[in-house]
């Protein structure tokens, strides 16, 4: 038997080995397509990106043809240099540089000489291409931006580079991909897939035809179009309102989690980084270092939430059975606590303060006494400061949202941990971090997180994730999207509080902000602010906050503003809040005195403290003085840019 086995198994490999040899020789041929390499050129055929709409179906961003010129190193032959930079309008020194790098990544696969040329470069450059060896053109398409605004929102394109190529086969050099915003979030749906023609060439490197008349060609497969749950009229609006302010504005659909605008300032058009100019124009964005119209502060910029957090520990101390709404205590202008320490606090009440006037009148004192009657509940703190941040972060704080956008932070919802590290030894109590109760301390939010904490409270208990994408034709939304989150806090806990913040608006500190006709609830927020100067740290203009949600039955939309270094949260924040409501609501503005003020309130003195006028904040001077001129509104103050000393200067 041990005879006739091995014998037998000779036989079966062998019989294996040559049916496959046959099988890939005869039968197919596919690897000819790179045993042949050298006669075969892979002509690709790039795709259309798919076309991006708001959620009314306005088109935002569409395409526009672009050409690349293309280069295969070895292949460059007696190219008169001259005359070749005088067509690109490029220098002999820029030629040198292109061709080295193209070397580098390969001598003999074509890479991107030179980008995006528009239709007048391509046209002097056409007629001539057949003059130089090695060169050739490839058509693209590029963005064609419909508005001069969501540049945060939508990204940009840019070249993959190297490491990408390396890494996902799908790239080749020169390859453009999204970056930022949505064109990275959904750069898979949005590229489509990309053709490929294969050409036969003779021994003299001559192109003769197609390989196998087409056999192994494919067509180009466009991109996706998707629907963003962006409001364009809003979006727009909200980044009107912050020019000359820095800081982000978040409107979220209570009832969906749809993202309506997503506002940071300052911001730029999206257009500049398109065409021959993007790389210059990305470069002076990137390095200003003073407004970084880059960052985007709706999703990264962790602050103190202030007083809207004031809300949450109504709430815990509602849940947790501390107070109830009928539980009253004093305010005679602040709080004292532990040894002779004392927080102030501007409500005015000066007498008993309950749930409902501690909320629209804002009542440090008030919260500050729920808060420490939460943590001494429980025997030990370290116990009840986590029953304290498990409560908060039910409403999606501490962590990271899992929106569909490629960037965020998770702002800070201390727990024991925390404590444990800055007081290794204990000795820490409720009134060590007193703080905590109205917003400050070692709080941090997200404006986003701030407008999804107001969702939380219009739907009384329940929130989405926020999310911006609203349609793909063909594919279904991810279903954590659709995923209900249900905080630790009893729903009957919410209406109270929702009395509390619909008379901040009606007798309380938003009183002046009303909008005739829509029943709003909402949150003044002041957050104290600091900042190093000269190695010094320095007490700077508080942050202006604002929190909302309209109207008060059935809303329709949740938002948070925060202006930075815009002071008192009804000065800046406030006003914003409620004309991004009416303009949501009912297309139009009745508050025009509130839109004039805040058109013509300019911050930028107050961030010359911090340094200069950057190129962004330049621009957007002049963006600002021409939008009024073309409302017809004469600025309250004038702003006068000295060049020399990037100086300004109120008149």
């Amino acid at each position: 038997m041990r005879k006739v086995l091995l014998p037998s198994l000779i036989i079966l490999a062998t019989s294996l080995l040559v049916i496959r040899i046959f099988y890939l020789q005869i039968v197919d041929d596919t690897l000819k397509l790179k045993s042949e390499n050298n006669a075969i050129k892979k002509k690709y055929e790039y795709p259309e990106r798919g076309y991006i709409y708001d959620r009314k179906g306005k088109l935002l961003v569409a395409n526009q043809a672009s050409y690349d010129i293309m280069v295969i190193p070895r292949e460059v032959k007696n190219t008169d240099t001259l005359e070749f930079c005088q067509l690109l309008n490029i220098t002999k020194e820029d030629f040198i540089k292109k061709i080295e790098k193209a070397k580098i990544y390969s001598p003999r696969l074509p890479s991107v000489f030179l980008s995006q040329l528009n239709k007048s470069e391509f046209a002097a450059f056409q007629e001539k291409i057949r003059k130089y060896e090695g060169f050739y053109f490839q058509k693209r398409s590029l963005r064609d931006y419909e508005v001069n605004f969501g540049a945060n929102i939508f990204g940009f394109i840019t070249q993959v580079n190297e490491k990408l190529v390396a890494k996902n086969p799908y790239y080749n050099s020169g390859d453009l991909i999204g970056r930022q915003g949505v064109e990275e979030s959904y750069e898979d749906l949005l590229r489509g897939i990309k053709g490929i023609k294969y050409i036969q060439k003779d021994k003299y490197n001559r192109e003769i035809g197609s390989y196998k008349d087409g056999k192994y060609d494919t067509i180009a497969v466009q991109g996706e179009d998707i629907n963003l749950t962006i409001d364009a009229e809003l979006q727009k609006y909200g980044e009107e309102l912050m020019i000359n302010k820095r800081g982000g504005i978040v409107a979220i659909e209570p009832r969906t989690g749809e993202i309506l605008a997503l506002v940071t300032a300052p911001s730029y058009d999206p257009g500049i980084l398109v065409g021959r100019q993007r790389s210059k124009n990305y470069t002076t964005l990137y390095r200003d270092s003073i407004a970084k119209p880059l960052y985007d502060r709706g999703l990264l910029a962790e602050y103190p939430p202030g007083s809207p957090f004031k809300i949450l520990t109504g709430l815990v101390g509602l849940q947790e059975g501390v107070v109830n709404e009928n539980t009253t205590y004093s305010c005679y202008g602040g709080f004292s606590y532990g040894r002779g320490r004392f927080q102030k606090c501007h409500c005015k009440i000066f007498g008993p303060v309950k749930l409902h006037n501690g909320i629209f009148r804002s009542c440090n004192a008030y919260f500050s006494n729920v808060y420490l009657q939460t943590i001494g509940k429980y025997a030990k703190p370290a116990y009840a400061v986590d029953v304290w941040s498990n409560h908060i972060k039910s409403f999606g704080l501490g962590q990271f949202m899992g929106y569909d956008l490629p960037t965020g932070k998770k702002g800070n919802v201390p727990n024991s941990k925390t404590y444990k590290k800055v007081y290794p030894n204990g000795g820490w109590r409720g009134t060590t971090i007193i703080s905590n109760a109205i917003g400050q301390g070692e709080v941090l939010m997200t404006p986003i997180q701030l407008a999804n904490m107001m969702a939380t409270v219009a739907n009384e208990g329940y929130y989405y994730t926020p999310h911006i994408i609203k349609k793909i034709e063909g594919h279904k939304i991810d279903k954590k999207f659709t995923t209900k989150h249900v905080t630790t806090i009893d729903k009957k806990y919410y209406k109270p509080m929702i009395s509390g913040l619909f008379d901040v608006y009606n007798q309380g500190t938003a009183f002046g902000l009303r909008v005739e006709g829509i029943d709003i609830c909402g949150k003044t927020g002041t957050a104290e602010n600091f900042a190093k100067i000269n190695g010094v740290r320095t007490k700077l203009e508080d942050h202006s906050i604002f929190v909302a949600f309209a109207p008060k039955d059935n809303p329709k939309i949740a938002i948070a503003i925060l202006v930075e270094n815009g002071g008192y949260g009804a000065a800046i924040a406030g006003p914003i809040a409620s004309l991004m409501i009416e303009k949501y609501l009912r297309q139009k503005i009745t508050r025009v005195d509130l839109e004039k003020k805040i058109l013509t309130t300019s911050l930028q003195s107050r961030y010359a403290k911090l340094g200069g006028l950057s190129e962004a904040i330049k621009l957007q001077l002049r963006i600002s003085d021409s939008l009024l001129k073309k409302k017809k509104i004469i600025p309250s103050v004038k702003v006068k840019i000295d060049s020399t000393k990037e100086n300004k200067q109120a008149i």
